[in-house]
């Protein structure tokens, strides 16, 4: 569904991406771990649309995205919800989770609404709630919640575990299986690597910009070397 091939992306002289390839099929959960500043925002961007790279190629179901503009790829069906949520803290709960649709011409907005509200019915009880006064939460479950709005076929998720509870991490991650079992493919950046890996079909790991390794969820669980790199040995 998703091919990323040889990318190479730069901030200016700074070499970020370095030679990835990743691939995602259609109907996988595939996790991206690594410490800060692997790059793996960077990727999320870069295949959003945001960033542009230097050399390799992007594709979604065999079209080349790799230059088109962050909205073009949107109406192709893949949203992010991005890192540290984003979002519109000044405006309702109403009005992010429709700015989550401006791309949209079909006529099914209302009903998609409506199964947002069912699947987070937090938001539901604070739907002319201005965005600002949530919880962090709550305010993660809106920026999964917009994501979705534009209805996408695979959803980019950039640490929407950062910042939060324990028991609200579980919330977040059962929410994000319900939602890949609903149809939706995910491609998940998570600095939580052992529920990244539990709920990862398969996964990668990133170090300064490459990829190092890769295989199923579960085989890196109990991997020795990523054990002791990134689940506390």
């Amino acid at each position: 569904m998703l091919e990323v091939q040889d990318l190479h992306v730069y901030y200016g002289a700074i070499h970020a991406i370095k030679g990835v390839t990743v691939s995602v099929e259609r109907g996988e959960i595939v996790g991206i771990i690594g410490s800060n500043g692997a790059g793996k925002s960077t990727l999320l961007r870069t295949i959003s649309g945001l960033i542009r790279p230097r050399r390799g190629s992007i594709t979604l179901d065999g079209t080349d995205v790799s230059h088109l503009p962050a909205h073009e790829i949107v109406r192709m069906g893949l949203s992010q919800a991005p890192e540290g949520r984003r979002i519109f803290t000044n405006m309702s709960v109403l009005e992010n989770l429709q700015l989550g649709a401006f791309a949209r011409k079909d006529g099914g907005i209302e009903e998609d609404l409506a199964e947002v509200m069912k699947r987070f019915p937090r938001l539901k009880e604070r739907i002319r709630q201005n965005a600002g006064t949530l919880s962090g939460g709550e305010q993660q479950m809106l920026a999964i919640g917009r994501a979705l709005m534009s209805r996408p076929r695979i959803l980019l998720l950039d640490e929407p575990s950062l910042g939060l509870a324990p028991t609200l991490v579980m919330e977040i991650f059962n929410i994000i299986q319900k939602i890949n079992q609903d149809g939706t493919t995910v491609l998940l950046v998570e600095q939580n690597a052992h529920r990244a890996l539990e709920v990862s079909h398969r996964a990668y790991v990133m170090e300064t910009g490459s990829i190092v390794l890769t295989d199923t969820g579960k085989n890196l669980l109990n991997d020795p070397k990523v054990k002791e790199a990134y689940l506390g040995g």
